[in-house]
């Protein structure tokens, strides 16, 4: 994942990171913001280490997958929707209701 993930999604990022960093607090978080250069030396100050050891400890969780909780957030979905327009035929909305589509309740075999 990149930090663009971390920073649009923060809060959502809050249990991964307390679950990566125990001693991580979520008011301190907060007040975080998203903002890399803060969470570095947040990171390097609750674990004593060097910011650059620090940094270097958040690029290997970065390389980590993007949490299963993350993708599935709702506010993903529109997004997914409007990437998905490509296979949409013209004149077609891919914002709408797709029930009339497809073989559901369809009796006939073919």
């Amino acid at each position: 994942m990149k930090w663009v993930h971390v920073r649009d999604n923060w809060p959502a990022f809050f249990e991964a990171i307390t679950e990566k960093w125990p001693e991580a607090d979520e008011v301190e978080l907060e007040e975080i913001d998203g903002d890399q250069r803060a969470f570095i030396a947040y990171i390097a100050e609750i674990s004593g280490q060097a910011p650059e050891e620090a940094r270097d400890e958040i690029r290997e969780w970065l390389a980590g997958e993007i949490p299963s909780d993350i993708i599935m957030d709702p506010i993903h979905d529109n997004h997914s929707i409007a990437l998905s327009s490509k296979y949409v035929g013209e004149g077609e909305d891919e914002y709408d209701d797709d029930a009339r589509f497809g073989d559901d309740g369809d009796e006939r075999d073919d």
